[in-house]
């Protein structure tokens, strides 16, 4: 088993998951050779010897590997913490696009096309940011979302995986069989679940999440909000399915979401956009660290550290949202903020400060 390790410290990795240190969950998996399973930073069971562990920043670079997720601490419920994140536009936009089912459908060298890089370059980059082929990042997701509606859900497994994109109920038991050594319904822990309609998923973040404000947001830009609920309709012609998803914050970490769809080939898309518009795989902590170098900022990030952006439901991803910026004003300050300048000009904002103002305590300082 080869894994990519060389983006990581892996003795920094082991103390990490020695202390069972939550900061770290979703930005690395712990592959364990002895037992050929991958958990996350936080998994409850007894922390294997440092010379049995190896450590990579994705889960699909674990299962290329030959690793198979750990039962019990369910890698697929980790915050979505790639390390490629604020750093390659190309990878960004490619996960969308393989989210939304690009390679359930076709192939690497048109996906590079769409992103109008080379294949061998889109292989390049996946390699460097996520530690995995494209198309084992693809399997990957399949494999994580329908490991999640097995526990979560009482779909039947033919709708499982049709839900999570596997292309055959045949191609779905054989990676079940492959991965695990058993067929997926043995994955399946019998609980009472309360009789509803739709499709209930628990999708998680990092910790802290500005509630309020992104309710707010996405109130006053809008969309169908009720209290702490948001909703909207799907049609065919965008998300695949006729329907409609609803999102209610849950535990802390947690965003409860149910989706009721014609067609449930389209989960993985519409989860995907649900994540994009409440902002659910930013990271805080690499957000406030870099943008507390600029002294108007850092007392902003420290009153709000959980502030998010309010993604759009259709986005064409030509810029990565955390580096977009609309107010021509800020261009030269901004530069410093990258690649959250869009997280800086929300931090601005909510505090009612502009171009003007900081310019003027820049004037102030030169002055004194």
């Amino acid at each position: 088993m080869e894994t990519r390790t060389d983006t990581l410290d892996q003795e920094a990795c082991y103390r990490a998951v020695l202390t069972r240190d939550a900061r770290f969950d979703g930005r690395f998996f712990g592959c364990v050779k002895t037992t050929g399973i991958y958990c996350r930073p936080v998994c409850p069971a007894r922390t294997p010897r440092r010379e049995n562990m190896v450590f990579v920043v994705t889960a699909a670079a674990a299962e290329e590997a030959g690793f198979r997720a750990c039962l019990r601490c369910r890698p697929e419920t980790a915050p979505d913490m790639g390390a490629w994140r604020g750093t390659s536009n190309t990878v960004s936009r490619a996960l969308t696009l393989i989210e939304a089912g690009a390679l359930d459908e076709g192939d690497v060298d048109t996906l590079a096309g769409r992103l109008g890089v080379g294949e061998r370059q889109l292989r390049r980059l996946f390699k460097q940011h996520l530690g995995a082929a494209p198309v084992s990042v693809a399997q990957t997701r399949r494999v994580l979302l329908a490991k999640a509606l097995i526990h979560e859900t009482d779909l039947s497994m033919a709708q499982v995986a049709h839900a999570s994109g596997f292309g055959s109920v045949r191609r779905f038991n054989e990676t079940f069989q492959a991965l695990y050594g058993r067929p997926p319904s043995e994955l399946r822990r019998r609980t009472e679940r309360p009789a509803s309609s739709g499709v209930k998923l628990s999708l998680s973040y990092r910790p802290p999440y500005d509630r309020e404000a992104m309710f707010a947001a996405l109130t006053a830009r809008g969309d169908r909000v009720e209290g702490q609920t948001w909703s909207r309709d799907l049609s065919k012609e965008i998300d695949g399915a006729e329907g409609f998803v609803t999102a209610t914050p849950g535990k802390p970490g947690r965003l409860e979401v149910c989706v009721e769809a014609s067609d449930l080939k389209a989960l993985p898309g519409v989860l995907a956009r649900v994540r994009r518009v409440f902002d659910l795989s930013a990271d805080p902590e690499a957000i406030g660290r870099d943008l507390s170098m600029d002294p108007v900022l850092m007392p902003l990030v420290e009153a709000r550290p959980g502030l998010r952006l309010p993604g759009q439901w259709m986005d064409a991803g030509e810029d990565a949202p955390s580096d977009r910026l609309n107010d021509a004003t800020l261009e030269s300050r901004a530069e410093r903020w990258r690649p959250w300048r869009a997280y800086g000009a929300l931090h601005l904002r909510m505090a009612g400060l502009t171009a003007a103002d900081l310019m003027e305590n820049d004037d102030e300082k030169r002055a004194a």
